[in-house]
């Protein structure tokens, strides 16, 4: 490394034709500049300059050396212009790993900052799964729910609402529910990730909070199938507000028990360090949070 400070200060020696300039434009002595000067033409055993009282003047071999050293400073410049472009303006390939159902939510978030940044490209790795961050050069993750240790940085980005929902042709066959406590007794739709049982938390009008253990009967991997299960009539199901709006509007959906509350989803944004984040990464996270706080059944 001191072998290319050493070249990087002969490129301003011959760039600024003696050793006392060279001296004034990188702040130090000039007797520190001689010393490394000294230092370089001892290590390669090769006179780089020729000195008088009155001028400096490069050695042939001492020429063709400046020439790669100003190449190496040039690049090493492009290379600083590169992180600050990083750092200030978004560019290159944007990688967000998300869950599937809110990949139709993300992407029209981001299309203001595509439109207005034609260097920065968008790749979704939408899936239910838990893809690996590392191995894919993911540069920001969406996760929803308790997150699992993870040497990444989490910050919370909103909370998403839930109801539940049913279809009429199901209400119809198995009655509505009229209290919390009749809920077990209904066929239910889970995340395959939710077990054989799994609690549904309520908070009643007055603040009561309930807690209803259920098991499911029908399950998948994906929340977008579990909307699709229950509006086809296969039970009752912990829907995400947002998705099933014009369900619900349309008649297609009934949302039960209004009254009372399911725990809201906590969303989060997962990167791999919470500074230093380059400009993509940032603007990204900002694009997506300004989003979903105008979205119905999302509060940040």
């Amino acid at each position: 490394m001191d072998d290319l400070k050493r070249m990087a200060l002969f490129a301003e020696i011959a760039r600024a034709g003696s050793l006392s300039a060279a001296a004034r434009h990188l702040r130090i002595s000039t007797s520190a500049v001689s010393q490394q000067l000294r230092i370089l033409e001892e290590d390669f055993g090769v006179i780089l300059v020729r000195r008088s009282n009155r001028k400096l003047t490069l050695t042939d071999a001492g020429a063709r050396f400046a020439s790669h050293c100003r190449e190496m400073v040039e690049v090493a410049e492009r290379a600083r212009e590169q992180i600050s472009l990083a750092r200030d303006t978004p560019a290159g390939e944007l990688r967000i790993a998300l869950p599937l159902g809110l990949a139709r939510y993300v992407a029209p978030a981001l299309t203001p900052l595509l439109a207005k940044h034609p260097n920065l490209k968008l790749r979704l790795e939408a899936d239910d799964g838990m893809v690996d961050l590392i191995d894919e050069r993911i540069d920001l993750a969406l996760r929803a729910g308790k997150l699992a240790d993870s040497s990444w940085v989490a910050q919370p980005l909103c909370f998403v609402h839930l109801a539940l929902c049913a279809s009429p042709d199901y209400l119809k066959r198995a009655g509505r529910p009229r209290t919390p406590s009749e809920l077990p007794g209904y066929d239910w739709l889970a995340a395959v990730s939710d077990g054989r049982t799994f609690t549904v938390d309520l908070q009643g009008p007055s603040g009561e909070s309930r807690s209803v253990q259920v098991v499911p009967r029908n399950s998948s991997n994906n929340q977008v199938t579990l909307h699709q299960m229950c509006a086809a009539g296969l039970g009752l199901s912990r829907c995400i507000l947002v998705d099933v709006d014009d369900d619900v509007r349309q008649g297609r959906l009934e949302v039960l028990l209004p009254e009372w509350r399911l725990r809201p989803l906590q969303l989060w944004v997962v990167t791999p360090r919470r500074s230093g984040q380059p400009a993509k990464v940032r603007h990204a996270i900002d694009a997506i949070r300004s989003y979903f706080r105008h979205q119905p059944g999302i509060s940040v």
